[in-house]
């Protein structure tokens, strides 16, 4: 998955969950901008005052704000994608290069839409994905804020067991050095608890390593936790 193009600057604050202001650095000259914020997250240990960041430039000239910030710097690990749509958009484009017959983003199923359908043939899989950005300790934590959603997926693929289907939730790992993701018992409880009951009945685990680049983010591994 590649951005069309990036420019790098310096964060100041984020007055809320959606925009936050950035110094930017164009052609050698810093401009006070204020950008918009493509993770709803709390990304408190991530957007610090001060810290590196990188911004997609938007070629739409109608929008209020100039830039999206996709990318932040962190002390002792490195360039991390805080893109979150960037885990379903590199998914994609990964599947399509695995062994299925099918791929079909969307999918819903009960009353949930889950992310991926896919079949290899006469096998359904289901897929649902997870972006992560919180690491602790050399360990990649989900979430980074209370998701009802996240719980109620699990649920669904867990049912989705017994109708046949195979599976998986997938974790997007984005950024560098992590290959571990563990269900978040302190900022999300009830997730946890659907996490490891669903992994017990059957719905199978996969981290997907990346490579987060200037303007790019690629899977370059995935393994399987159970």
């Amino acid at each position: 998955m590649r951005y069309k193009k990036i420019v790098e600057g310096t964060f100041i604050d984020r007055p809320n969950r959606f925009v936050a202001h950035v110094f930017v650095n164009l052609n050698g000259d810093t401009k006070k901008e204020t950008v918009h914020v493509k993770n709803t997250g709390r990304c408190k240990e991530l957007l610090l005052p001060g810290v590196s960041v990188r911004l997609e430039e938007s070629d739409n000239p109608d929008r209020k704000t100039k830039y999206d910030l996709v990318m932040v710097k962190k002390d002792g690990l490195g360039w991390i994608n805080m893109d979150s749509q960037a885990p379903n958009k590199v998914v994609y484009e990964w599947l399509k290069k695995q062994d299925y017959t099918y791929v079909k983003p969307e999918y819903t199923y009960g009353k949930s839409r889950i992310d991926f359908y896919m079949e290899k043939g006469d096998e359904k899989y289901l897929m649902e994905v997870k972006g992560c950005t919180l690491e602790v300790d050399g360990v990649g934590f989900f979430p980074d804020a209370p998701t009802e959603r996240g719980a109620k997926h699990l649920r669904e693929l867990a049912e989705a067991l017994k109708d046949g289907y195979r599976a998986c939730i997938a974790f997007v790992i984005q950024m560098p050095g992590i290959a571990e993701v563990r269900p978040n018992d302190i900022t999300d409880p009830e997730f946890a608890k659907a996490y490891r009951e669903a992994v017990a009945k059957g719905v199978k685990v996969l981290f997907l390593r990346c490579d987060v680049g200037y303007d790019s983010l690629d899977i370059i591994g995935g393994e399987t936790a159970i």
